[in-house]
């Protein structure tokens, strides 16, 4: 009995964790985006009392309407706000991974003594304020900054680039801040790897490029998709870095989502924004996942 109550301690605490983490915010959201806007504080009329008993909760869904949903539609400014992060944190999570993986793969390869110095130096810019290194990129990137001092000084440019309040910017605020996570997955999987297994490959005729994609490349990919995850879901909604990186034409949902929070005080809208975000990140994640173990039972079997 006591084995069986320890069982479902351990089972109940992570869900526990999501539904008050999880659960019960998207729970609110959801209520905010299915109210009205309205000139009050908070600055909306829900059509939903959820401690105003059953009548008034089957009263509420024969009411239901999802005209917040529908407005993103309408609303061309959402959509290309969707696609345009898309677009981004795509590109940054692909760049971070043409970066992330030769670092995660000489960490692996180097002597076992130099691996403990070699993920400080990956896990150290955490020790800095997160706000404080995207601004240290705006010297950086800016006309006068230190980028084009040295371009110019080495003879490589005969004027400034215009880096700064460009997609450019924001790309590289990006790929900086996330590499980490891109880095320390697929180092902590190519670290495991059988080194036999290459010079395998080489016996039995492979070179060492054609082994390296053969064997090193497949043995790596669960630490490659867990850290395109892991770049890709913060850069789809990220506010900080198109906000001081990035110009007025940089278009994301992170700064689409502040201006309707914010400025527009039209917290149902927000919400429903924020809603079709988390279900466009949620979903093919979860079905992803899914496909991944009939994958793994089926090599089971």
């Amino acid at each position: 009995m006591e084995n069986k109550s320890r069982k479902w301690l351990l089972i109940g605490i992570p869900y526990l964790w999501l539904f008050l983490f999880f659960l019960v915010p998207f729970i609110i959201v959801l209520k905010i985006a299915l109210s009205d806007i309205a000139i009050s504080i908070p600055p909306y009329t829900p059509q939903l009392d959820l401690f105003a008993g059953l009548g008034a909760i089957g009263d509420f869904f024969s009411k239901l309407d999802f005209e917040n949903f529908k407005w993103l539609i309408d609303d061309t400014l959402y959509i290309n706000s969707y696609l345009s992060s898309l677009k981004i944190a795509s590109i940054s999570t692909f760049l971070a991974l043409c970066i992330g993986f030769p670092f995660a793969y000489g960490m692996a390869k180097a002597p076992e003594s130099w691996r403990p110095l070699l993920l400080m130096l990956v896990i150290l810019p955490f020790w800095t304020s997160f706000l404080i290194r995207v601004y240290a990129w705006i010297g950086i990137l800016k006309t006068e900054g230190l980028l084009n001092q040295f371009l110019l000084w080495t003879g490589i440019i005969n004027d400034p680039l215009v880096i700064l309040n460009t997609n450019i910017a924001v790309y590289i605020g990006i790929v900086y801040s996330y590499l980490p996570f891109m880095i320390l997955p697929i180092y902590s999987t190519l670290e495991k790897m059988d080194d036999s297994l290459i010079e395998a490959a080489v016996d039995l005729g492979c070179t060492k490029i054609s082994a390296f994609w053969a064997v090193t490349v497949p043995l790596a990919l669960p630490g490659i998709i867990a850290g395109c995850f892991l770049v890709f879901i913060p850069a789809v909604g990220e506010f900080v870095i198109p906000d001081l990186l990035g110009g007025s034409q940089t278009l994301m949902i992170g700064k689409t989502l502040w201006s309707e929070f914010f400025n527009n005080r039209d917290w149902p809208v927000a919400s429903a924004v924020a809603i079709v975000l988390l279900l466009l990140l949620v979903v093919p994640i979860v079905l992803f996942q899914k496909m991944i173990e009939r994958q793994q039972e089926a090599e089971a079997r």
